[in-house]
C-alpha cells in the first residue's frame, strides 16, 4: 500500500464534511483527483511529502468520482485541483500538477495561520473565528508613515521583524480583505520602551486612501487605549462586534506612542475573525421552477 503520509483519504461526501469541522481553523488542504488521470498520479507522492513537511496544516485527498457532491459543490472540473479552506470556506486554489506552484501556496498560507510552522496553531483563541491574514488582499494593504527599514507587512510576521513609523510617532495603518469579513478583535504586541502605540482609532470600509487630517477629524467607529499590559502580554482587544460584521477594510491610526517618543514600534497585530457569509449557495438545491421565479 502506498505511503499516505499525514494525508487523510476521503471516502465519501459525509467523510469530507467531518474532516472540516473537525479541522476547526486550521488550514486544510484538499487534493481533488480521478484515478484515471496521469497528472493526478504524477504528483501524489510529492503531495503526501508536503502532508509531511507541514504537519500543523490538514491535508485531505478527494476523489471526485467517489465525492461527487463535494466536487460539484466547489465546481471542480480539472484534475488535480488542490483548495485551500480555513473555518470550513474557500481562501484559495490551484489548479494544475505543478509542484512549485503547489509549494508556494501552501507556504503562503501555512506561514499566515496562526502558529505558523512553529509549535501548535492556536485555533481555539476566540471560539468560531481566526487569524484573518490570509484573508488579506496585499496589493491594497498600505501604511502612512513607514520606516524604509521596518515596513508595514513585518507587523503580522512572527519573527523579529516589526513596523516603525518614519517621521513622527503616527501611523495609519490600511488592511483591505479579498471577501468581507466579521472583525472580532484585535491583538497587538510592542517592545517595553515607550515606543508601542497608544490610542488608536478604528475605521471600517473607507472608499479613499484616509490621511492624517482626515483621520484626526473623522469620529472612528471605535477608540481604545492601550496599555503598556495590553502590548507586552498581546491581550485581545475586543471590538464592538455588532459594529464590524460587514468589513472589506480596515483602518488604524495610531495617534501616539507610550512613551511620547519620536517614532511608534508595533512587533506584531493580529486581526482576528471569520468570513462574513460561509454558506455556499450552491448547497441549496431548487426544488422546482426556474432561477428567479417567484411564488
Amino acid at each position: 500500500m502506498a505511503n499516505t503520509g499525514n494525508v487523510k483519504i476521503i471516502a465519501n461526501d459525509g467523510a469530507f464534511t467531518t474532516h472540516l469541522e473537525q479541522a476547526g481553523s486550521k488550514l486544510v488542504v484538499v487534493d481533488f483527483h480521478a484515478t484515471w488521470c496521469g497528472p493526478c498520479k504524477r504528483i501524489a507522492p510529492i503531495y503526501v511529502q508536503y502532508s509531511l513537511k507541514y504537519p500543523n496544516a490538514v491535508f485531505l485527498k478527494v476523489d471526485v468520482d467517489q465525492c461527487k457532491n463535494t466536487a460539484s459543490k466547489y465546481d471542480i472540473t480539472a484534475m488535480p485541483t488542490f483548495l485551500f479552506l480555513k473555518a470550513k470556506v474557500k481562501i484559495d486554489s490551484v489548479r494544475g500538477a505543478d509542484p512549485n506552484v503547489l509549494l508556494e501556496k501552501i507556504k503562503e498560507h501555512y506561514d499566515n495561520q496562526a502558529g505558523g510552522g512553529a509549535g501548535e496553531v492556536d485555533d481555539e483563541e476566540v471560539k468560531g473565528h481566526f487569524d484573518l491574514t490570509s484573508l488579506f488582499s496585499t496589493k491594497e494593504c498600505n501604511c502612512l508613515n513607514e520606516s524604509d527599514d521596518h515596513v508595514f507587512l513585518n507587523a503580522f510576521k512572527k519573527d523579529a521583524s516589526y513596523l516603525e513609523s518614519d517621521c513622527d510617532e503616527q501611523l495609519i495603518l490600511t488592511i483591505s480583505f479579498n471577501q468581507p469579513v466579521k472583525v472580532h478583535s484585535l491583538k497587538f504586541e510592542a517592545p517595553s520602551d515607550g515606543k508601542g502605540p497608544k490610542d488608536v482609532k478604528v475605521f471600517v470600509n473607507q472608499p479613499n486612501q484616509m490621511g492624517f487630517d482626515q483621520a484626526e477629524g473623522m469620529e472612528p467607529v471605535q477608540k481604545f487605549e492601550l496599555t503598556p499590559e495590553n502590548l507586552s502580554n498581546g491581550e485581545l482587544i475586543n471590538l464592538r462586534f455588532v459594529k464590524f460584521q460587514n468589513v472589506s477594510n480596515l483602518v488604524l491610526f495610531m495617534m501616539n506612542n507610550q512613551g511620547d517618543e519620536e517614532t511608534t514600534v508595533l512587533k506584531y497585530l493580529k486581526v482576528i475573525g471569520s468570513p462574513l457569509d460561509a454558506t455556499n449557495m450552491k448547497d441549496f438545491k431548487r426544488i422546482a421552477g426556474k432561477a428567479g421565479e417567484s411564488h
